[in-house]
């Protein structure tokens, strides 16, 4: 695996050689280490399964209520171990997770929904952070009295992000925000998450299973596979590399293999 080139942001995050096991005896996870720039675009890519949720939650500490926790390694943001803080402490050092599913509360409306996210923080102009997440998602604006449960997969979608905004966190970690939407709408939250990144220098840590449009805006990227990191590298770099445009963005410069054929080429890839 190439190493972060040094010319980039230091670490935000740092995950080293992450190691975890659900209900004593899974293992998910096997030695992942990645690192998060400071004010830049990660993704997180890979088929279901190969671990990128896990990841994800091994960061926020969310693992736990899942019978599961990180047995090796260790997790750094900012120089100082996290991997043993509860998750409302993360939010107050800066770290928000936006679920996979659009979790939101669907009795509430969307603007009960934002504030919630507003909760460590004791004293802040509310107001003001509503008006600067309704500024990112004007259709939050005109749906803000509307129950959170009636609203569409997408606005539940800007609803779970502008959420994360309340907390004024200096990275998200987001997962899978384009499951379920239709591709107007995934093009459209992709572009919000570069003007946060852009306009409010919020680092970005997203798990997503459609590559093509992670590597789109990702500055960096990791492949993972089976629980292990097998690939990483520049997001432009990624999605010009044969390996990924064959067996992740579905086509090759090549002929078409047979069935045969690559299986045997997934055998013999270089990075196994």
């Amino acid at each position: 695996m190439s190493a972060v080139p040094q010319s980039q942001p230091r670490a935000y995050l740092s995950i080293n050689n992450v190691e975890v096991i659900y209900d004593h005896v899974i293992l998910v996870l096997r030695g992942v280490s990645l690192e998060v720039p400071e004010g830049q675009i990660v993704a997180l890519l890979g088929a279901n399964g190969a671990g990128k949720t896990t990841t994800l939650k091994a960061i926020s500490n969310l693992l736990r209520a899942e019978r599961g926790e990180v047995t090796k390694g260790q997790i750094l943001f900012q120089g100082e171990r996290i991997d043993q803080l509860n998750p409302s402490e993360l939010v107050r050092r800066g770290i928000c997770q936006v679920m996979e599913g659009r979790h939101c509360f669907q009795h509430l409306t969307v603007e009960e929904n934002l504030l919630t996210g507003a909760y460590t923080r004791k004293g802040a102009d509310l107001q003001a952070e509503l008006d600067k997440v309704y500024t990112y998602f004007p259709r939050l604006r005109d749906r803000r009295k509307s129950q959170s449960g009636y609203t569409s997969g997408g606005e539940q979608q800007m609803t779970a992000i502008g959420r994360a905004l309340m907390a004024r966190p200096k990275m998200i970690l987001l997962d899978e925000p384009s499951m379920g939407l239709a591709p107007q709408l995934v093009e459209e939250i992709f572009e919000i998450v570069k003007d946060l990144n852009g306009k409010e220098g919020v680092s970005f840590l997203l798990a997503e299973q459609n590559t093509h449009i992670a590597l789109k805006y990702a500055d960096y990227g990791y492949i993972l596979e089976n629980g292990r990191v097998v690939m990483d590298g520049e997001g432009k770099s990624l999605a010009e590399n044969e390996d990924v445009k064959e067996f992740y963005l579905g086509f090759s410069s090549g002929e078409r293999k047979s069935f045969r054929d690559v299986k045997s080429y997934r055998r013999r890839k270089r990075w196994l």
